[in-house]
């Protein structure tokens, strides 16, 4: 429902930018990167490609918006068990645990890092991207964690962002595996079975 007085074109414009996001999701994933066009895009949203520009200049800031769409939540979700100070392994069993459901329930999540692994050597933008958008803000927190758990005698010595690196590892292979050996037929791999029987072994091994 509508607030009272609140116009349909208005709602419909609120709408837009991620309605375009998600299409461009399907179309990035679906595509890769070089062969994407934002026509294609606009045209898989329902709008003009007019409407798509007044809010992304360029594809790649529309591939910037999808990535931060993307893996958004699952980074807000970790920033929030950092902040409510909720004990290393609770914190860190609950994020990768999300971003394994993430990875399992959309395949467009994947189809994605894999377009930046297959692309990045001749577009290190989209490298670059992932790696501002992604991977600083996921393995900064998860590394002032184990820093913080340290510090508490709750996690044994060693460096906390090869320790984070360690912890998220598995994500990295589980979707390569499916996006590069599932389609030639290589038997699949439960990504969220591969988190908690990783994160069960390594959380062990991180302890005094």
């Amino acid at each position: 429902m509508l607030p009272p007085g609140e116009p349909k074109w208005r709602r419909r414009k609120a709408e837009r930018p991620g309605e375009i996001l998600a299409a461009a999701l399907e179309v990035f994933a679906a595509n890769g990167y070089a062969a994407t066009r934002l026509e294609d895009v606009a045209k898989r949203a329902g709008v003009s490609k007019g409407a798509l520009y007044l809010y992304f200049e360029t594809k790649e800031d529309l591939f910037r918006a999808v990535v931060g769409t993307a893996m958004g939540g699952n980074l807000a979700h970790l920033k929030d068990l950092a902040g409510a100070g909720v004990p290393f392994e609770a914190a860190v069993r609950a994020g990768v645990g999300l971003l394994a459901r993430t990875l399992a329930s959309d395949r467009r999540v994947s189809g994605v890092i894999r377009l930046v692994i297959v692309e990045s050597r001749n577009l290190p933008e989209l490298a670059t991207i992932w790696h501002e958008t992604v991977l600083v803000p996921a393995l900064g927190l998860i590394t002032g964690l184990i820093r913080t758990g340290q510090a508490r005698g709750e996690i044994r010595p060693g460096d906390p962002r090869l320790f984070a690196m360690g912890i998220m590892g598995p994500m990295l292979l589980g979707v390569l595996w499916r996006e590069t050996f599932e389609p030639v037929g290589a038997e699949p791999v439960d990504i969220e079975a591969l988190a908690a029987q990783h994160l069960d072994t390594v959380l062990g091994g991180m302890r005094p």
